[in-house]
């Protein structure tokens, strides 16, 4: 989650002797401001923060706009990743791609390419903070002092012409390097995501009687009483802050807690995971989230969620993955509440903190009850509420080793209210389904599930650890 990234080029006149020339309105409409957040000669990554202005007369579509930025290297044979960290247009509108300069220059023989998959710019609009960053695959620091783009003195938004834009082929803004290329290349298309068959089914009903049920362990889930994080250092896990309530009838769910006092002795957690055997495929649950506390005061900032994680054997380990939903109804990690994040991770280092994910939000209320629907297949990751697709994330982030399903509910440290008065918030989840190897759809996801109860089958499990 997003607990929560020279010398000059050809005279412009020469520069302008390669490309087609711009229609007069777009040439004068469109420019490019650029800082950055990371002002290193080196660096963990380059950190290139953009705000397109449109400052002519009428509206722009943002699909046929390119933003190159330019850069130089490591090595030959050095390979590198893009990540939108947070932007107002969505980072889910957002992609990124690099190119090569051939022949190159002594500060630039690759290019970063950023496009839009959607949106319009207004006359006299701005796209506001596009914070964007790039790294290099094997997680080495960068040299970006010899960059063309790299502005190291660049730490408040300005006009930047050593980054390019391009409006439907043409050069509207900036000076490329020579070399630079005259248009842009046009935006990878997604993989189409086809069902490659399902191969096995989890569905689990949480029909229990209390966290101590034998058939809990039987099923292959865990309730969690080891310490340690997410969430309030010392804080305590006690399988108490586990139970299954009922919610209609004879049906019962899943129900986490967490309580507080302020202190951090005072503050337990809740988590409910089950093992390492599950990849590729549909995830599902319908999970109850709550916008206010139980009891006390309200306020704190409590994560609410429905993930898969594959656990880190080391700092910045390539193995490591995580889908996560998180619901923050008090906000969190910097952003105000009530808020949803979903996060798809490649990897993390703990310190110095460096975050490889990507990650869509939505800031609304989502107290109720939610369908909550994983799709992993095919290099995608989808994300779907109630039926609606809220996130696609895909390429270096598509995860590549078994994981496990967690349900948890913590409190972020450093967010809890500054008041003594004990408060309780609860999570409630319905059900949990998995089909291996099978893109399920959302609608049919429910009808399943359905069936299953009125076979009355309240545990189902025909897939095989990997």
């Amino acid at each position: 989650m997003p607990r929560k990234l020279l010398w000059a080029g050809l005279p412009a006149v020469l520069v302008a002797a390669f490309v087609a020339a711009p229609p007069a309105d777009a040439a004068q409409s469109l420019r490019l401001q650029y800082k950055t957040s990371a002002t290193g000669a080196t660096a963990d990554q380059a950190e290139p923060w953009f705000n397109l202005v449109n400052g002519g007369a009428s509206a722009v579509p943002l699909s046929g706009v390119k933003i190159r930025y330019y850069f130089k290297a490591d090595s030959a044979s050095q390979q590198y990743r893009f990540a939108c960290s947070w932007a107002v247009v969505s980072c889910s509108t957002v992609t990124g791609s690099f190119g090569t300069i051939s022949p190159g220059t002594a500060t630039a023989d690759r290019y970063l390419e950023v496009g839009f998959t959607s949106g319009t710019l207004a006359a006299g609009a701005q796209t506001g903070d596009m914070q964007l960053r790039f790294y290099r695959s094997d997680w080495q620091t960068l040299n970006q002092s010899d960059d063309y783009s790299f502005g190291a003195a660049r730490t408040t938004y300005a006009d930047w012409d050593k980054v390019a834009v391009y409006q439907n082929g043409n050069l509207v803004w900036g000076t490329p390097p020579a070399g630079g290329g005259p248009s842009p290349s046009p935006s990878p298309s997604p993989s189409p995501s086809t069902s490659p068959g399902g191969s096995g089914v989890v569905f689990d009903d949480f029909a229990y009687s209390t966290s101590s049920d034998p058939a809990i362990t039987a099923h292959n889930w865990t309730v969690r009483t080891n310490s340690g994080g997410p969430g309030v250092p010392g804080a305590s896990w006690p399988a108490s802050n586990v139970s299954f309530a009922a919610v209609s009838g004879s049906n019962k769910a899943l129900q986490l807690r967490a309580a507080t006092d302020g202190t951090s002795g005072g503050t337990s957690q809740a988590e409910f995971l089950h093992q390492r055997k599950f990849f590729e495929g549909t995830y599902a649950a319908r999970v109850k989230f709550s916008d206010a506390p139980d009891s006390g005061p309200d306020g704190d900032n409590i994560v609410e969620t429905f993930f898969t994680i594959t656990p880190l054997a080391y700092d910045l380990d390539p193995n490591y993955s995580e889908q996560d939903f998180e619901y923050l109804p008090n906000g969190g990690w910097g952003a105000q509440g009530p808020i949803m994040y979903t996060t798809t991770w490649e990897t993390y280092r703990n310190e110095p903190w460096l975050a490889v994910n990507v990650h869509n939000e939505q800031t609304a209320s989502y107290n109720g009850w939610h369908d909550l629907v994983l799709q992993v297949a095919n290099g995608s990751v989808k994300y779907y509420i109630d039926g609606v697709l809220f996130a696609e994330h895909g390429g270096d982030y598509y995860p590549e080793t078994p994981q496990s399903v967690n349900f948890n509910l913590w409190f972020i440290g450093g967010g809890l209210l500054g008041a003594s008065t004990p408060r309780s918030y609860t999570e409630q989840i319905d059900y949990f389904y998995f089909s291996k190897n099978e893109v399920v759809a959302p609608g049919d996801v429910t009808t399943r599930v359905n069936a299953y109860r009125t076979a009355g089958t309240t545990w189902k499990d025909t897939v095989p650890m990997q």
